[in-house]
């Protein structure tokens, strides 16, 4: 393999020499074990807040198992990695300040959070400077008001962002008629980003790194996305079929198996478009079977959980553990093309061929 000619990626004072950030995946996908292995080779591997808490306790002490739960795996990662850790919180989660601030307390070097606008994020590293922030957008327009926001409130200028493209895995920031429309592609999207950030990078002296995401699978989309601006990508799809990422054999599986007409669009209970791989669970919500719960979580902040035919979370949890006919898998659109299981250092190695011979 000839040397690979990818540039490291710079926050603050953080390098990663590989310029991928491991996507966070909730509900248990992506924990120590994969985080830790992507770091190892140079990456950011990133655990997922969402539901880490819940293989463990018997308690339906949902905040207390989480926080608890993701202090635990961020202390295990770092004890299997020197390299690079952050950890993906939602916004829309109903206990985001304690993750985050139990994130900050552990040493996290960063904290990604989507799922609604981070406007008040900073204010929780109350002079903390080992943390960096990255809020995950699918806009310009989002950029331009998270940035305003900070500056205006906290006179803080954000470390980086992550763009997340409509052809992610898992809930989408977009409208249904934005997932196809080509206004939204994210090479179109990464233009209007990197141009609403311009004057604030001018202002400030400072460059804010954008990360692409959504969508990306090979080394030809990381080249290209490193060639037009971007100075990092984001993928999570290609990870699930690692040895090392956190979920089950079986969910592993349904990767491996699935066709491209399987990667579907559903709607979430939290209000959200979601992507997914159909299967027989997906197809009993569609025919209007309701899976019954009495909500034990109260973890999303807009879950319809009154309307809702079935609790997100137990179904991604079931998924999890391998328990497909109870639940379902998030994947990006490019899950399809998974067709056996690797090690993060062999999917690193054919990405960096990938890169090379693009």
């Amino acid at each position: 393999m000839s040397e690979t000619i990818m540039n490291q990626f710079v926050i603050g004072d953080k390098v990663a020499t590989l310029p991928i950030v491991q996507g966070g995946m909730g509900i248990g996908i992506s924990l120590s074990s994969l985080a830790s292995a992507v770091a190892n080779e140079g990456g950011i591997g990133v655990i997922s807040a969402a539901g880490v808490g819940m293989f463990e306790w018997e308690t339906n002490d949902f905040n207390y198992n989480n926080v608890s739960g993701l202090r635990k795996q961020i202390k295990k990662a770092k004890k299997m990695t020197k390299g690079l850790l952050g950890v993906n919180i939602m916004v829309a989660l109903t206990n985001f300040n304690e993750l985050v601030t139990a994130s900050i307390e552990e040493g996290i070097d960063f904290i990604f959070a989507g799922a609604g606008l981070p406007l008040g994020l900073p204010g929780l590293l109350e002079g903390n400077t080992h943390t960096k922030l990255v809020p995950i957008i699918s806009s310009g327009r989002g950029a331009k008001i998270i940035t305003q926001k900070w500056l205006r409130k906290y006179d803080y200028l954000p470390d980086a962002f992550v763009l997340e493209g409509p052809l992610a895995g898992g809930h989408l920031g977009f409208k249904n008629e934005q997932l196809e429309d080509e206004d939204y592609d994210l090479k179109k999207l990464l233009k209007e980003v990197l141009e609403a950030l311009k004057p604030f990078e001018e202002q400030y002296n400072k460059k804010i790194p954008v990360i692409a995401g959504g969508g990306i699978y090979n080394g030809s989309d990381i080249k290209y996305f490193l060639d037009n601006g971007a100075s990092a990508v984001q993928m999570a799809t290609r990870f699930v079929t690692t040895t090392e990422c956190d979920a089950s054999d079986g969910f592993k599986q349904s990767y491996i198996d699935a066709k491209k007409e399987d990667i579907v669009i559903i709607k979430s209970p939290v209000g959200l478009p979601g992507r997914a791989i159909n299967n027989p669970y997906l197809e009993d919500v569609k025919a209007g079977l309701k899976h019954p719960f009495t909500c034990p979580y109260n973890c999303i902040i807009t879950c319809k959980k009154e309307e809702a035919p079935y609790c997100i979370t137990l179904a991604l949890l079931n998924a999890k553990k391998g328990k497909m006919r109870n639940g379902f898998a998030f994947a990006g659109s490019n899950a399809y093309k998974a067709d056996k299981i690797v090690s993060v250092k062999e999917l690193v190695n054919t990405l960096k061929e990938e890169y090379n011979q693009s």
